[in-house]
């Protein structure tokens, strides 16, 4: 029964264009069950802030009006479901919200009175208030972005493997804490065996803007032979193939990555901008930028950049990174600057062309998030 319930529910979520018509009751049968989930989620964050909350949000939003702003949403969320079932034949996006709307109050009258405070963190600690804020900001950004000017204008929001790379997010933002904690191990390690705090003053006493560029390119510097070795070493690739499975890009396609390649990845292209002295607000403002700027690269847009596409990457130029033609194997490695692939000969950008498809070759990756996770472990490139 609840199976039968669950592919019903995904069918509607991604019913074919003629069925999500202005008016068909399908637009606001998601924004009810979108707006449902986020507010149990919230509502989750504020009952168990030590458990759910990372520390860097929790004392911020103690002090924000977060819960009249979680009850606004739950009123939102039960309106529009109302209005999708009074629209649409099928009603179970509306009833669906309004029952995880109804779940929601249940559960904040049940632990009424009892909430903890923060400040008790226990260890371990997940980020489900980063998942939400990750979402909710990326969706509201790039979405009207890709429905404006797609690259791709038949590609549905809710496309092919959306489930798997919206898994990919939640595990990435759950795991905040071991994965922030390993990805700055090998910084931490070098910062304590280096003693250069003379140059860590003459890099820190540079203009702001000035660290920024510096970072951008340092980071980018590792990461091009980093990402390099991840397509020429056939154990690497194993799981850097996981994140080229995905055969359509946008802005959520960008999460598809391995836990194992996170934590390689991350790990040595932080070790610049952390041990050579940066000031805090540069590297700050650089990894609120890579952040945008790597969900950006996978999006799905048409706008080309002529007059920065030499100098920037672009998502066409990335999107040739991903392409599954034979010219697209191998090339494009840079997340900021081409010209890394310029210098190291491998730049591909064929004028006023886009790949036909993504993924990989044969598309030899399993679909579903733990299917993916053994793959590297299982298989042998090919």
């Amino acid at each position: 029964m609840v199976s039968r319930l669950r592919q019903h529910l995904r069918n509607e979520i991604e019913s074919p264009a003629e069925n999500r018509r202005f008016g068909s009751g399908w637009l606001s049968g998601i924004i009810a069950l979108v707006g449902s989930v986020t507010g149990l989620c919230a509502t989750l964050c504020i009952l168990f802030p030590d458990l759910l909350t990372t520390p860097q949000l929790r004392a911020p939003l103690s002090h924000a009006p977060v819960h009249p702003l979680v009850l606004c949403v739950l009123i939102l969320s039960f309106g529009f479901a109302i209005l999708s079932l009074l629209l649409r034949e099928a009603r179970i996006l509306g009833f669906t919200a309004i029952a995880v709307v109804l779940a929601t109050t249940l559960l904040g009258q049940f632990f009424a009175g009892a909430t903890p405070g923060p400040g008790n963190a226990p260890v371990p600690y997940f980020g489900l208030d980063w998942f939400i804020l990750n979402v909710l900001f990326t969706g509201i950004l790039f979405i009207p972005v890709e429905r404006l000017f797609p690259q791709r204008p038949g590609q549905p929001l809710f496309r092919q493997e959306w489930r798997e790379d919206l898994f990919y997010y939640f595990i990435s933002s759950m795991m905040v804490q071991i994965l922030s904690f390993m990805t700055l191990l090998p910084s931490q390690l070098i910062l304590a065996r280096t003693h250069w705090e003379e140059f860590k003053v003459l890099v820190a006493s540079q203009p702001v803007v000035a660290q920024f560029i510096e970072i951008m390119f340092l980071t980018d510097f590792v990461q091009y032979w980093v990402h390099r070795a991840f397509h020429r070493i056939p154990a690497l690739w194993k799981f850097h193939a996981v994140h080229h499975s995905a055969r359509s890009l946008d802005w959520i396609a960008g999460a598809r990555m391995h836990f194992v390649e996170i934590l390689f990845l991350r790990g040595l292209t932080v070790i610049p901008m952390m041990v050579l002295g940066f000031e805090t607000r540069a590297v700050q403002a650089y990894i609120l930028a890579v952040y945008i700027y790597s969900t950006f690269i996978h999006a799905n847009v048409r706008w080309r950049f002529p007059l920065t596409s030499r100098y920037l990457v672009t998502p066409r130029f990335h999107h040739w990174h991903h392409g599954i033609e034979d010219e697209a194997v191998d090339v494009n490695f840079a997340i900021h600057f081409p010209l890394l692939d310029r210098l190291f000969g491998t730049y591909y950008m064929p004028a006023e062309q886009w790949p036909v498809g993504y993924g990989v070759g044969g598309h030899p990756v399993p679909p579903g998030y733990v299917a993916q996770f053994l793959y590297p472990f299982r298989s042998r490139r090919k």
